[in-house]
Formats: C-alpha cells, sequence, structure tokens
C-alpha cells in the first residue's frame, strides 16, 4: 500500500508551486498510507483463529463462524489472492442484517464465484489453501467429540504449508 501510494504523494510534492490545493490535498490522501501500512506492517495479532467452536477471521469483521453454519467450502483463487469459500445457511448470512448497499456487495461476491464469507489467505505466508478447506469440511461435518479429536491431532498430524 505504501510503495502504491509514494508516486501520488512525490506528484503532490512536484504539483505544491503550480497548485498548491491539489498537491497538498494529494500529499495528505495517499500520504494516509504510511501510517496505516506502518500499523498494518507491525499489527502481530492473528488474522485467522481456528478452534473447536468455529473460524475467527478479523477481515469478515464477524464473529466466530461455527462449525455447524458451514455447510460446505471450497477454495477459490482470484487473480493470484487465496481464498476459502464458506457457504453458510441464508439465515445466517451477515447481509441479512445489513443495508442494501451491502446486500448488492454481497451479490456481486457471489457473481464472482465467491461467498458472502470468505476467508483471505492473502496475508498468510506459506499456506495451502485445499488442505485448510479439508479440514474445514471435516470439522464442519463431524460431531463435538470428533471435533476435539481432529483439532487436538491438528499440529501431530496436519500442516496447512
Amino acid at each position: 500500500m505504501m510503495l502504491l501510494c509514494t508516486p501520488f504523494v512525490l506528484i503532490g510534492i512536484w504539483m505544491i508551486p503550480e497548485k498548491p490545493i491539489l498537491g497538498w490535498l494529494s500529499i495528505a490522501f495517499f500520504g494516509l498510507a504510511y501510517p496505516f501500512g506502518i500499523f498494518n506492517l507491525f499489527d502481530k495479532k492473528p488474522m485467522i483463529i481456528i478452534n473447536e467452536i468455529g473460524i475467527y477471521d478479523r477481515s469478515t469483521n464477524t464473529d466466530f463462524i461455527n462449525w455447524e453454519l458451514i455447510q460446505d467450502a471450497y477454495p477459490l483463487n482470484i487473480n493470484g489472492q487465496k481464498f476459502v469459500c464458506l457457504v453458510i445457511d441464508e439465515k445466517y448470512k451477515p447481509s441479512n442484517n445489513k443495508s442494501s448497499l451491502y446486500k448488492n456487495a454481497a451479490k456481486l461476491n457471489e457473481a464472482i464465484g465467491a461467498q458472502e464469507l470468505n476467508i483471505h489467505l492473502g496475508q498468510i505466508q506459506k499456506i495451502d489453501e485445499v488442505k485448510l478447506t479439508d479440514f474445514i469440511l471435516e470439522m464442519s461435518r463431524a460431531d463435538k467429540p470428533t471435533k476435539a479429536e481432529l483439532f487436538k491431532a491438528l499440529p501431530r498430524n496436519r500442516q496447512f504449508s
């Protein structure tokens, strides 16, 4: 983000003698990428938490997605960006409580082959989205004791990379 905004900040600096207001607006707007980028660079909080209850993805801005709600999951690659798409019951979709703008964005997601709830794997370095999808499907279809067994066996038997 910082690298992409740097040319626009430089253009803003170049524009200051000719059009100072536009130059400063460009610097101020695109310069916001630096504090946000630095914050994201040093943010140590986990992006995805998987436990016996379900999955928590910070980027979806929802609570835990319980295993019982997940009906299906599939990997998706959009221009090199990896996702795991989660198919959930219609009555539990987040857009049910949102504005029409949010609902239209959710329909756009589904038009490109994604779902309303997608786990973005772009910031996770070494991960195999197919193995993660298989694990999600196993956990969503297992009963409570089997979930505990699968989760306890995870570090020894499975690696997602």
